[in-house]
């Protein structure tokens, strides 16, 4: 997977609508956006339009992110 987003030391207001991630398969092919805002987040693989996509709450992202990677 591809995910560009170089920011050293770059801080980035989520705004309203929050940031949206690009990300790509290894060979170059697109595997769909991530959106992320203040308290939600939504999934779209491959073209699914905005609003179209998995939704998410944060806190539902953090709690699947500690059950994989424990402290």
């Amino acid at each position: 997977m591809k995910v560009r987003a170089k920011l050293n030391d770059v801080t980035i207001p989520l705004g309203n609508t929050g940031i949206t991630f690009a990300i790509s398969e290894n060979v170059g092919d697109h595997a769909g956006s991530l959106r992320i805002g203040k308290a939600s987040g939504e999934w779209r693989p491959g073209k699914t339009q905005d609003g179209n996509g998995h939704k998410f709450k944060l806190d539902e992202l953090l709690a699947v992110i500690e059950e994989k990677f424990p402290k």
